[in-house]
């Protein structure tokens, strides 16, 4: 199995794959639409394999890991174009969660 990587490194790996092209990155309103695309394609994929409606026999083969990959991809390509650190924002995400909503939902029992 590979070795995990970590957010950083995920994020440098878009980085050269986008610096190898002239166009660069997309502007922030440009990546937005890309990703509310690919928010609707992992939508669909979900809706397919736990709603109630089923994939046509026409439409092409896709996983909700394959879609949470392209959302995933253009997530990071808008972070990296704006210059933020993804684990820095995850970091700050949590902090809020452990400190604003730290007694919003019910704890499992501690045994």
């Amino acid at each position: 199995m590979a070795q995990e990587k970590t957010m950083k490194e995920l994020q440098q790996d878009v980085d050269d794959y986008i610096s190898q092209f002239k166009e660069g990155y997309f502007t922030p309103l440009e990546m937005i639409a890309r990703l509310t695309e690919e928010l609707g394609e992992l939508a669909r994929e979900v809706n397919h394999v736990y709603g109630p409606k089923k994939k046509k026999s026409s439409e092409a083969e896709a996983s909700i890991s394959e879609e949470m990959g392209d959302l995933l991809f253009v997530l990071i390509t808008m972070a990296n174009s704006l210059d933020i650190n993804l684990a820095e924002a995850h970091d700050k995400v949590l902090e809020k969660f452990n400190t604003r909503d730290k007694n919003r939902w019910t704890r499992k029992d501690e045994s």
